[in-house]
């Protein structure tokens, strides 16, 4: 899938929170969709995205960052709140979502 498939719900909760921080951490949240078969997966993959990000140390990130890694704090914050806004979409009905 492609992240033009996400609903709104999804693409804001995930994508364009990445976003506000860095774009190279919304290119993580965006490759990691050509994995996945639909939304469901995209969503469940995300969170562990974010969870793993969670638990890397200065020199990892500085590898996945391509050497250009965020404020660890505030990507601590952005990844938190990618978690939280996760488990609200996961509650809203995949038919009550809106597509473009």
């Amino acid at each position: 899938m492609d992240t033009d498939d996400l609903s709104e719900e999804a693409y804001v909760a995930i994508i364009i929170e990445a976003e506000k921080l860095t774009h190279d951490l919304t290119l993580h949240f965006g490759v990691l969709s050509s994995d996945c078969e639909d939304e469901t997966e995209y969503i469940q993959k995300s969170r562990e995205l974010a969870e793993n990000l969670l638990q890397l140390n200065d020199f990892d990130l500085e590898d996945i960052f391509w050497g250009n890694p965020p404020d660890k704090d505030k990507l601590k914050v952005t990844l938190n709140k990618i978690i939280k806004n996760i488990e609200k979409v996961s509650k809203i009905p995949i038919d009550k979502r809106k597509y473009d």
